[in-house]
């Protein structure tokens, strides 16, 4: 049986899939978690196989709760699931060390195969995101600004368009309020822009986040 931990901020997402992964007789849901740190405390206490992860969650979100698993445990697998497939959000999470990355809409037959991939050690993607990372690699399509930008910065500005206040942030990363506004005002004049609101609408024109 693989085990499988799914975490997803909306019950009754998160619901519907496990009664789903249910059906499979080679799957077992062991637990639900409904944000990346409950995530990361369920996986100290449960040991899955498999993490089904939400990329877009509120406090620490989807790639800081990847990095951190991956501090704690190297083994698990984490298959991520997101409604969003364009850059800079795949490469982000690959680099944080998910083992695959699926869209929301993906059938629940490609979702368990991903699953059975990912707990056998392959890397999995569904077609619109790998499409996403092979026009990184094999184009020279414009640069996005937000590649301009170190993974702190990124997991910053993604922190910031989701709406968390710089103490959320300060809470979430163990820095200090002064170090987010740096952080902030550093990702203002990479990206070129001079605040929060406008980041969000780049975030939106490139397909970070959703309107």
């Amino acid at each position: 049986m693989i085990k499988v931990l799914v975490v997803d901020d909306h019950d009754l997402v998160r619901m519907g899939i496990s009664r789903m992964l249910a059906d499979d007789p080679e799957i077992e849901v062991i637990g639900e978690a409904d944000s990346g740190e409950a995530a990361i405390r369920m996986v100290k206490a449960l040991s899955p196989d498999v993490v089904l992860l939400d990329v877009n969650m509120p406090n620490i979100g989807g790639v800081e709760a990847t990095k951190r698993l991956r501090q704690f445990d190297e083994k698990v697998k984490i298959l991520a699931v997101s409604s969003v497939s364009s850059q800079p959000y795949p490469s982000m999470l690959l680099k944080a060390g998910v083992n695959g990355y699926i869209t929301k809409g993906t059938p629940l037959a490609e979702m368990i195969k991903a699953i059975k991939k990912v707990y056998q050690g392959s890397k999995y993607f569904s077609s619109d995101v790998a499409v996403q990372l092979a026009d990184m690699l094999l184009t020279d399509n414009e640069e996005s600004p937000f590649d301009r930008l170190s993974e702190r910065e990124k997991q910053v500005a993604m922190m910031v368009v989701n709406c968390q206040s710089p103490q959320q942030i300060a809470d979430q990363l163990f820095v200090s309020v002064k170090t987010v506004n740096t952080y902030r005002y550093r990702i203002f004049e990479k990206v070129g822009v001079d605040s929060d609101v406008k980041l969000t609408h780049l975030a939106m024109r490139h397909g970070l986040i959703t309107p």
